[in-house]
């Protein structure tokens, strides 16, 4: 039995961590998320993980994604094409706690993102070949896996959240923000503001057979959605409206916008904006409702 209903809205990939969204009329579901999530990330001269917290001007790097390359384009740069099925040697790599294995994109990637950005660094590509887990904490039985994305494999928001925040912006005298600043995959209508915190599985029907997301962790926001992604540009109106209103105890007082989310069910399978979707409320909230529902009646 479904408590809420909504609608997928919009589908979002990444194909280098970091860089630019894409916006898909079709998105297929692998173990990892969405394909060619965060496949691909950029690491300094020693391997590590580099993102837009130290070099805004990722976010000016955009991808277009095709049916045998990824194109990127960025201001003042050639483009540069990434072949599907094309890698050079392999090397380990370094995101957040995690050493996974990987495989360098080659000279070339190499030049361009160092020419653009400013500072040695390479591109390298996820190896599908290693399973990178989520934490148990928050996945409980479920292995989540994961490419070069933070920690979880999917992240859900809805416009309801970004509506309160726009007018809490509006009522700071600030201008309105897109979701784009919060990078999620699965955009969901027809919810109340920040409902998606409160709510335990996701389904949806597609012709391909039954998908199934569970919800498991509030998305803690660094500094990344003060940066504008229209012109890298780093502020600090978002973060201020969102201390007034999203401190999150279950997350040790963090700033939450948006939920991670794990595949229960539904590899091999393809979202499509439009879909028509269900949700369960977690338990504990479910709880909250019905005492209140009683407290009402009463």
């Amino acid at each position: 039995m479904s408590d809420v209903a909504f609608r997928l809205k919009s589908l979002h990939v990444y194909p280098v961590k970091s860089c630019a969204g894409v916006s898909v009329d079709e998105a297929l579901l692998i173990e990892t998320g969405l394909e060619f999530d965060r496949a691909w990330m950029v690491v300094d001269p020693d391997g590590v993980f580099v993102t837009q917290r130290e070099l805004p001007r990722m976010a000016l790097v955009r991808p277009t994604l095709r049916w045998q390359d990824v194109v990127l384009r960025a201001p003042g740069m050639l483009a540069l094409h990434l072949a599907l099925d094309t890698v050079e040697q392999p090397l380990r790599v370094r995101v957040w706690d995690d050493e996974v294995p990987a495989f360098d994109m080659g000279p070339l990637a190499a030049q361009w993102f160092s020419d653009f950005l400013g500072r040695p660094l390479r591109l390298v590509r996820f190896d599908p070949s290693h399973k990178r887990l989520s934490s148990k904490r928050w996945t409980g039985a479920v292995d989540a896996e994961n490419a070069f994305s933070d920690g979880y494999p999917l992240l859900v928001a809805s416009t309801g959240s970004l509506d309160e925040l726009n007018r809490r912006l509006a009522a700071a005298g600030q201008a309105p923000v897109t979701l784009a600043r919060f990078r999620p995959n699965l955009v969901l209508e027809g919810l109340d503001a920040h409902a998606e915190d409160t709510l335990d599985e996701l389904r949806f029907e597609t012709p391909d057979g039954p998908v199934r997301l569970k919800l498991v962790k509030p998305c803690p926001r660094c500094p990344m959605p003060d940066i504008d992604p229209e012109t890298a540009e780093v502020g600090h109106a978002v973060g201020d409206v969102l201390a007034g209103y999203r401190a999150d105890a279950r997350v040790d007082g963090a700033l939450t916008f948006g939920m991670n989310a794990v595949l229960l069910e539904g590899v091999e399978r393809a979202l499509r904006p439009g879909l028509a979707g269900e949700a369960s409320y977690r338990f504990d909230c479910a709880l909250s409702r019905r005492a209140a529902g009683a407290a009402a009646a009463g």
